[in-house]
């Protein structure tokens, strides 16, 4: 097997390729999309529950599933399931840009969200596997900055195709990009854990997708002014399974989460904080569909609105970490959280009439700087707070957990502000619903504040790991 891989070869810029195109399949996919979500509901006449399951469908399963793909990594070969993850997530992108109407698509993005699962825990595994101890840094910092560069001019691509083509080309998009990474990743070593052993917790990802799958369902239908049992029935049996996952953990073999990792306080309250705030920035969701159906924004406007929040989070990430590393993860916490707040609140203000210049800008500036000042600290909280064994473990809850957050936000915001059928495209009516969604994550930013100054130690241990990696807002850095 070949290994200790730099830089400075030919075969690990190729592996460095195959890693960054593979992951920002599925980071882009988490940002482009919202773009097309007006489109695609014009086109398939969709309401906004179908707009919803766009989205959670692909939450659902990536955040169910994204611990048992790096299970199957570890123990079949980080690099064959990555390339079989790459090369369904191909096939359900295809899916996905040739579907006739909404349940095909929805369908689609379900099974997208399972490829994702599978291709995105190897990519940042294959880097700490393949190449040399002193290159690591350095393959991961590249990572880093490729996937943000992508990340950033993404939704800009993904307005431009919808606008000068079709939003079915935000998919097709993943096709040739792809096929180079198949094509390449050839030059991948194979690489295994051999310390894992025994069966996938395939009970434990049951459970979690069902549980996941029932609520968020139970809260789209309440959304839609669901009644009874169309509600309740699902709601009851996603919290049953939930409490199944959770209570039955401990005796199932090679549970996807190790017993007693919940167990450190610190480990419990940085997930506690990333859970809040994660459902906050899963309102984003909305500011794409507000700038478009209430503010007249083309999509590649509605695209570009939001790169300069990109463009302060790349800029200052790397530095927050730094002064975490220094003075403790809980200041930065918490001053980022409550700048995202701040932000939030300032988002909340855009409505038909507003400007660019004077609402959106200073919004999306504010919003950036808190997002650089937490997303590094929270990693390097949640990292040091696991036992060092499980570190790789500890970073995957922690991403599934992000998700979560994300997928939870996309499915309750809209029945908690009473946006339904077909609101989103009356501007006064998207635009109440719109305004109340921003309050209420503005209010979950600043609870993820609170919780991160009381909760969280305000210094941690040092202890050496590798480079911050930061990924797109949607979810938490990854290792």
């Amino acid at each position: 097997m070949q290994q200790g891989l730099s830089l400075d070869s030919g075969a690990g810029r190729t592996v460095l390729v195959a890693t960054v195109l593979g992951s920002a399949l599925v980071s882009l996919d988490a940002t482009v999309v919202n773009v097309a979500l007006p489109s695609i509901g014009a086109h398939l006449h969709a309401q906004l529950a179908g707009l919803q399951w766009v989205l959670t469908g692909y939450l659902l399963t990536l955040a169910s599933l994204i611990l048992v793909g790096g299970a199957l990594g570890d123990r079949y070969g980080r690099r064959r399931v990555f390339r079989l993850g790459v090369v369904l997530f191909v096939a359900t992108s295809a899916a996905c840009a040739a579907a006739p109407n909404l349940p095909v698509l929805v369908a689609a993005r379900v099974l997208q969200g399972a490829a994702g699962a599978l291709l995105l825990p190897g990519s940042l595994a294959i880097l700490q596997a393949s190449f040399a101890p002193g290159q690591r840094g350095r393959a991961i910092g590249a990572w880093s900055a490729f996937g943000g560069v992508a990340n950033a001019f993404g939704p800009f691509l993904g307005g431009w195709l919808v606008e000068a083509v079709s939003w079915r080309l935000v998919f097709l998009l993943n096709v040739p990009l792809g096929i180079v990474v198949v094509a390449i990743s050839g030059a991948i070593p194979e690489t295994r854990d051999a310390s894992a052993t025994g069966p996938v917790d395939l009970v434990g990802a049951a459970t979690l997708t069902v549980g996941l799958g029932g609520v968020t369902f139970a809260l789209i239908q309440a959304g839609g002014h669901g009644g009874g049992g169309v509600v309740a029935l699902p709601a009851m049996v996603g919290i049953g399974a939930l409490l199944l996952f959770a209570l039955t953990g401990r005796s199932r073999p090679n549970a996807l989460i190790p017993p007693g990792l919940f167990a450190a306080p610190m480990f419990r309250a940085t997930n506690a904080v990333t859970l809040v705030l994660y459902t906050a920035l899963g309102s984003l969701f909305l500011i794409s569909i507000e700038l478009q159906n209430a503010l007249g924004y083309s999509p590649v406007e509605a695209g570009a609105a939001l790169l300069p929040l990109t463009v302060i989070m790349l800029g200052l990430s790397a530095r927050s970490g730094a002064l975490a590393e220094r003075i403790g993860p809980r200041l930065p916490m918490t001053v980022g959280s409550f700048l995202a707040s701040a932000g939030l609140l300032m988002f909340s203000r855009i409505g038909p009439g507003s400007t660019y210049v004077a609402d959106v800008l200073p919004a999306a500036t504010v919003f950036g700087f808190g997002i650089a000042g937490f997303v590094a600290p929270l990693t390097a909280a949640v990292l040091s707070s696991a036992p060092i064994e499980h570190a790789s473990v500890a970073s995957g809850v922690n991403n599934a957990i992000a998700r979560v957050g994300g997928l939870m936000a996309v499915a309750a915001l809209p029945a908690l502000v009473g946006l339904s059928g077909n609101a989103y495209r009356r501007p006064l009516a998207l635009t109440a619903g719109y305004q109340s969604a921003m309050e209420i994550a503005a209010v979950l930013a600043a609870a993820a504040g609170a919780i991160s100054w009381v909760f969280v130690r305000p210094t941690h241990e040092a202890r050496a790991v590798e480079p911050l990696v930061c990924c797109p807002i949607d979810a938490t850095p990854l290792r």
